[in-house]
């Protein structure tokens, strides 16, 4: 069975939510404990074992770290997956 990718439509999506924690300053880091668990699964999910495992952990580090959910993880790897 082949795994279909995700859209790039997706992706941004799903790197645009990471950011929405920052429209709230008081509960933006509050939102990043609940979004990091969440998006390093859904990474996962998205990307296969192969690529998610590894995207994952560095997903969930990217939005469990304070000001660095501006990196479009998800995007970045829909980017290296066309390769």
């Amino acid at each position: 069975m082949i795994k279909q990718s995700p859209s790039l439509l997706f992706c941004l999506l799903l790197d645009l939510i990471g950011c929405f924690t920052y429209i709230i300053p008081v509960l933006g880091e509050f939102g990043d404990i609940i979004w990091a668990p969440l998006s390093a699964f859904i990474f996962y999910k998205t990307f296969g074992v192969s690529r998610g495992v590894l995207g994952g952990i560095i997903n969930f580090i990217e939005e469990a770290l304070p000001y660095t959910d501006f990196i479009p993880s998800f995007t970045i790897m829909w980017f290296l997956q066309k390769k």
